[in-house]
């Protein structure tokens, strides 16, 4: 897949410079005015796009920091699609194929390691911080190696756990494990909550509860929240437990 266009994987998900963008698509119009256009098509900022301002060099712009957006790949696949032009196709063509590599086994397996070796590398400087600190060891020592293991503790519980608290055990917060039982292909959402894909619904791993909420607007509603049995609670043990993804008590003992 040759590069048309530079691709930035800082964030979570692939983007691309909408002034790239733009000029590989040969647009007639200028960006200043284009852009608000094709973000008209239903595009959200801080969704879609982010506002950023790179420094453009000064033999074009005279030294001066013009704005720019850090577009989707899918954004970007859209506005492809509505140019209609030879150029749009082949742009199209290359997000495609962009996002069938990204979203690969291969691909998903690699960031959801990624992120477990960032967990680790972070209990890691946290532990040696606690090196010298004689008082604080004996008490996070104390804290990790309690006398029974994770899955005793998991089997000696009989109550549902909502994923911020089994997320909570692994040292990360329930949008970063959500996201990562997503790329397993364990979980996807749908209407606000997330559920399990086919093949684990069934089995006893989670239960639906109706829970009672404000709206921003004061406004009082009900929603459907996912918790995990402790028979869910052990599944995910076991699928973490293959992508080397540890409880925090596992990692200290």
């Amino acid at each position: 897949m040759s590069d048309l266009i530079k691709v930035n994987y800082d964030a979570d998900q692939p983007t691309v410079s909408a002034r790239e963008l733009h000029e590989g698509l040969g647009i007639g119009t200028k960006f200043a005015t284009w852009f608000p256009r094709m973000a008209e098509y239903g595009f959200a900022e801080n969704v879609d796009y982010k506002t950023c301002y790179p420094n453009l060099g000064s033999e074009n712009h005279g030294g001066q920091n013009m704005v720019d957006y850090q577009i989707s790949v899918d954004m970007a696949k859209q506005i492809c699609m509505i140019q209609r032009t030879e150029k749009g196709k082949q742009y199209r063509e290359y997000f495609l194929d962009l996002e069938k590599a990204w979203n690969s086994p291969e691909a998903i397996m690699a960031r959801a390691l990624q992120m477990a070796n960032k967990s680790i590398d972070s209990l890691k400087e946290q532990c040696k911080f606690l090196g010298g600190q004689l008082v604080e060891q004996q008490k996070l020592i104390a804290e990790l190696q309690p006398k029974a293991n994770y899955v005793d503790t998991i089997l000696s519980s009989r109550s549902l756990v909502v994923t911020t608290q089994i997320a909570k055990d692994y040292g990360m917060t329930a949008t970063t494990l959500n996201k990562i039982l997503h790329d397993m292909g364990i979980q996807y959402k749908t209407n606000g909550q997330w559920v399990l894909y086919h093949p684990y619904q069934g089995k006893g791993y989670v239960s639906s509860k109706t829970i009672k909420i404000k709206r921003r607007d004061g406004r009082a509603d009900v929603v459907m929240q996912t918790q995990w049995t402790q028979k869910g609670r052990l599944f995910l043990y076991e699928h973490l437990k293959k992508e080397k993804i540890l409880p925090l008590i596992e990692l200290c003992d």
